[in-house]
């Protein structure tokens, strides 16, 4: 049985510090993102989904579980990227009784322009090296792999 250490080692200064700059790069990378969502004439969260969406179809309660919401809240985002002809609802091949979101070509060619729009992603990235990129997506996966 494993037993939960009573006096947990408190981070470093180094490891604050590098949870402190994660947590800047997350705030400017939302900041952008609203920014090219708006040219776009949509919210934060409609956008997020849409790129979800421009990678695969999915369902409703999956969708949820990425974006931390209630499904009641990503039926009314797919409700209103579908008004706008950027997401359709299709059956679920593998079970027809489930509905997938699904982005259509026009929310594919819009995701695309939102994530090249990302001055964020763009301008800092740039000045790193393609090895400095490197490691640092592989340290990324790293730390998403372990969470």
């Amino acid at each position: 049985m494993a037993t939960t250490d009573p006096h947990p080692r408190r981070p470093d200064a180094l490891a604050l510090e590098v949870v402190e700059l994660i947590g800047d790069v997350v705030a400017r990378f939302y900041a952008d993102y609203e920014e090219a969502a708006g040219e776009h004439a949509l919210t934060g969260p409609q956008a997020r989904l849409l790129s979800l969406l421009s990678v695969e179809p999915l369902p409703m309660r999956k969708l949820a579980q990425k974006l931390k919401c209630e499904p009641s809240n990503v039926t009314g985002i797919v409700d209103r990227l579908e008004a706008r002809g950027l997401a359709e609802r299709r059956p679920d091949p593998a079970d027809r009784r489930v509905k997938l979101a699904a982005a259509t070509e026009e929310g594919r060619r819009v995701a695309r322009d939102l994530r090249e729009g990302l001055r964020f992603a763009r301008e800092p990235l740039a000045g790193l090296s393609d090895d400095e990129r490197r490691v640092l997506r592989d340290l990324l996966r790293r730390m998403v792999a372990g969470a």
